[in-house]
């Protein structure tokens, strides 16, 4: 019997995978066993064509593979390459290090081809202590971005083989993974006319983390101010740049070769199910909210989205991590970001628009308004009206400060809070919770006696005004301030609800 380590994934992480091989007298067959999904069971396909076109025999034996532990499903293509080279070390005089690593999908002329997941699974490598590991050259370059571990890119099964034969040495990769990638978007605040609170409100979100109501008639500016958003957020460090880079790797979404160093964009549409959005499905793949992990999650259209899926977000937003439960698993995935949705007023769009009239009877406003429950809209920081652009603005050049202006205070903001919270396990503001608050949101005498007659006047909840003072402390950290003045508390809250929302 030999034996080859691969791994499964797991949720976003990997775990180890034993791949034995028995090959014994008896009637030809060819049998995997310990729990194969139809993608593994079809790799008895893949495998016998891949060595027969590399050259090699394939054995005319009885061949038994086994996945160990083989209490746990097994689901993906990347064991095509451990079972080829466990079933060529049975037969051959093949020997392969003890401290090596091996996964990789294999075509049927014997090339290898991409797989998702590399970075989970070089990390395990790593953790268990493998010196070498071996897949498909594409994804060399994220598996070197876990230091500590020799990744030799594979291009064809029989190259592989050569390898291990001393015939001719792949080489371990040693190429530069570049951190920064400028993609900024496309959209610059500078060309969005008028609406200035609007960007305010943006710039103050991207600061501090928070989340975002807009509502306003059609036209107003919604979806272009969500659309600029991005341009406003500097780029992730190393640590979250990783984190964000091993989502999208575990999802099979990584498109760019390097890492993902600005903060995703995400934006469903409103028919998306709450599997979508919260994460699930059959194989209880990441949602959007994790996919939206340390960037932004967009909503246009809040009220069009299904009931469930609205009430779904209310966990994510508190918690920051959403957890997705099956039969025989549990997996709890990351899902800390800014929240930005729009909505129109009513239903037909022109509630309190100087230029249209509404046509809405006030029971279909009503019925409009409710499907956004009071505890989800409790869990947004911040509520912007957009009125509608005047002609004049429209007609008159816009000449609004650049993103990149913006983006610097941004900057500087965040790395005060990164400063600040240096000894907690997160990042931002808008992270803290009841303990942090106390901490570092102190308030003068004066200032209590403000905010206490604000609680009174407004009605506030006990949450909302912790999420008051989280904005305020965002304030205080764009204008550099230590102290959270009567200034900052008033403009933190002139962003609460309003009645129309």
């Amino acid at each position: 019997m030999k034996k080859i380590f691969s791994a499964s994934l797991e949720g976003l992480g990997a775990r180890l995978v034993e791949v034995e091989v028995n090959i014994t007298r008896g009637l030809p067959g060819f049998s995997i066993v310990g729990l194969p999904d139809k993608s593994v069971e079809e790799s008895k396909e893949r495998v016998k064509s891949a060595l027969v076109s590399s050259g090699f025999s394939f054995p005319q034996n009885k061949i038994i593979v086994n996945l160990a532990p083989a209490d746990i499903k097994k689901e993906g293509s990347h064991y095509d390459l451990p079972i080829a080279l466990a079933i060529l070390k049975s037969e051959t005089k093949l020997d392969t290090p003890e401290k090596s690593f091996l996964i990789g999908e294999l075509s049927l002329d014997g090339r290898l081809r991409s797989i998702r997941g590399v970075l989970a699974f070089a990390i395990l490598a790593k953790s268990k202590g493998f010196k070498e590991l071996f897949l498909p050259e594409r994804n060399a370059w994220e598996a070197s971005l876990i230091k500590g571990i020799k990744v030799f890119p594979v291009r064809t099964l029989k190259g592989l083989v050569n390898h291990f034969l001393g015939r001719k040495k792949i080489k371990a990769f040693s190429g530069r993974i570049k951190l920064s990638q400028k993609n900024f978007a496309a959209v610059d605040f500078a060309l969005i006319s008028g609406q200035f609170t609007a960007k305010r409100g943006l710039e103050i979100a991207s600061a501090g983390g928070h989340n975002v109501l807009m509502s306003g008639p059609p036209g107003a500016g919604k979806t272009f101010l969500a659309r600029a958003l991005p341009s406003i957020l500097p780029d992730l460090d190393f640590d979250q740049a990783l984190e964000v880079t091993q989502i999208y790797s575990a999802s099979g979404l990584l498109r760019t070769k390097g890492l993902i160093v600005r903060p995703p964009f995400r934006s469903p549409h409103h028919t998306a199910s709450e599997a979508a959005v919260i994460g699930g499905g059959r194989e209880a793949k990441p949602g959007e909210v994790t996919l939206a992990h340390r960037g932004v999650l967009f909503m246009d259209e809040l009220p069009e989205f299904n009931r469930r899926v609205l009430e779904s977000l209310r966990q994510p937003l508190e918690d920051r991590f959403v957890v997705v439960s099956r039969a025989k698993a549990t997996y709890r995935y990351p899902a800390s970001f800014i929240l930005l949705a729009a909505k129109n007023p009513c239903p037909c769009g022109n509630l309190g628009n100087p230029y249209k009239s509404c046509t809405c009877s006030t029971a279909e406003i009503m019925r409009y308004q409710r499907k956004i429950s009071g505890p989800l809209l409790d869990r947004f920081d911040i509520f912007l009206q957009l009125p509608p652009v005047k002609t004049k603005e429209l007609l008159k050049e816009a000449k609004g400060e650049l993103s990149v202006k913006i983006r610097n205070r941004v900057k500087k903001a965040r790395l005060i809070q990164k400063k600040r919270f240096r000894n907690f396990n997160f990042f931002l503001n808008s992270e803290m919770g009841a303990k942090e608050i106390k901490k570092f949101c102190i308030l003068s005498d004066e200032a209590k006696k403000f905010m206490a007659k604000a609680i009174q006047r407004l009605g506030l909840s006990a949450r909302a005004f912790h999420r008051v003072l989280k904005v305020a402390r965002a304030i205080a950290d764009l204008e550099g301030s230590e102290k959270i003045t009567n200034s900052y508390l008033s403009e933190a809250l002139q962003y609460r609800k309003q009645d129309d929302f």
